[in-house]
């Protein structure tokens, strides 16, 4: 309940804004005193929602219990005095939007379907906005509003394809509107989704060994749950029932023998279709595995293998650079590398030996000129055979 002033000092106008279903008290109030005729001893009006609260000389005062849409318009307050006075109002009612429903899922989603859900709610004014999550994060609906008379319908629709994830999801619908505040309503509807089967085999041992206690257990999932699940071996019945109990999913065997090697083999099914898993069994002889361990002596020997070529490997790589390093030989050089001294080199050269002589006194000049020579200018010499000879010269 809320009392709202009009002041019917001179001729005036104001606004107010209330929701449906609230009190609303306009009161007419003059501050200066005015002479007037009485007022009627009147306490209701035509509307039964709508009394006389308070009238006197100087104010007038009515109530409007459980406001609707129809009620919003222009309300005006008079003083009959000389002049008139009068004081005009616009009340607005806005629409309260009504508890959201969700439709376009009144039956288990298969797999692969195309859904479509639907969020409606009605009696909003201004209309009302709509938002959609699934589980805690938002997702993006189509929004369509309709006008009612005074109020308007919203829709807002969101479409899957559903498979086995959305499985237990829940699609929350949001309603927010001015007059809700900050408590929107909201509805929630939580997706079933059939799909079939899906199985997988867990075992319990990674090398078993005779005599030991072993067992394989039948993971299954599906909607509706594929209950119970079967069991064979090597395509037939479990051989030995005293040893191999199934326990609802799983499969145990008390004691391994290598009578138990084989492919086992799971299988669940429901109204939707049949899957399977299988598992090959190899029981191992626990003294064999004992004697044969891990071969060290053939790790360590490939080991040993590679680190010898990649030694040789190193080796003749160095030799090779050791070898080429600073050897610059021109033409007229070759066949020189071994000569014992300057002279035999000239001669024993490549080339025409009619030019020998001339060699060797163009060497000899050389020979006395090499000591102004810097220790960098080495690399000039032809070959082994003078660059000994150079150093000879320099020291």
């Amino acid at each position: 309940m809320r009392q709202i002033p009009m002041s019917p000092s001179g001729e005036r106008s104001s606004a107010w804004r209330f929701w449906e279903a609230h009190t609303v008290i306009p009161y007419c109030h003059e501050t200066t005193a005015v002479a007037v005729s009485p007022l009627p001893n009147m306490t209701t009006l035509r509307d039964n929602r709508i009394e006389l609260v308070r009238a006197s000389w100087k104010e007038l005062t009515i109530s409007i219990n459980d406001v609707t849409l129809s009620d919003e318009g222009q309300y005006t307050c008079s003083l009959f005095t000389m002049p008139v006075k009068t004081s005009k109002a616009f009340l607005t009612v806005l629409g309260v939007p009504a508890k959201p429903e969700i439709t376009g899922l009144s039956r288990p989603a298969q797999e692969g379907e195309d859904v479509t859900l639907t969020c409606t709610t009605s009696g909003s004014k201004p209309a009302a906005d709509i938002r959609w999550f699934r589980n805690d994060k938002e997702v993006q609906g189509q929004k369509e509003v309709n006008a009612t008379g005074r109020s308007f319908t919203v829709r807002s629709s969101v479409h899957l394809k559903v498979d086995r994830k959305d499985d237990g999801a829940a699609y929350t619908c949001v309603v927010e509107h001015v007059s809700l505040g900050s408590m929107p309503h909201q509805v929630t509807e939580v997706l079933e989704v059939h799909y079939p089967p899906q199985v997988q085999i867990v075992h319990s041992v990674i090398v078993p060994q005779e005599g030991q206690y072993f067992k394989l257990e039948c993971v299954s999932k599906g909607n509706p749950l594929p209950e119970p699940v079967f069991w064979t071996k090597d395509g037939g019945e479990l051989p030995d029932v005293e040893r191999m109990i199934v326990e609802g999913r799983d499969l145990i065997i008390t004691t391994l023998n290598k009578t138990d090697n084989g492919t086992y083999r799971c299988e669940a099914s429901n109204i939707l279709g049949t899957n399977r898993d299988e598992f090959t069994l190899y029981v191992y002889d626990p003294n064999a595995l004992t004697q044969h361990g891990p071969d060290h002596a053939l790790i360590g020997g490939v080991v040993a293998v590679v680190v010898f070529i990649t030694l040789c490997f190193i080796i003749v790589l160095g030799r090779y650079l050791a070898r080429h390093k600073g050897t610059y030989l021109t033409n007229e050089a070759k066949g020189a590398e071994d000569a014992p001294d300057a002279d035999t080199a000239i001669i024993n050269a490549e080339g025409n030996h009619a030019h020998a002589e001339e060699k060797k006194e163009y060497y000899q000049g050389a020979a006395r000129n090499v000591v102004h020579l810097k220790s960098e200018n080495l690399g000039f010499a032809n070959n082994y055979a003078l660059r000994q000879e150079y150093v000879r010269c320099i020291m």
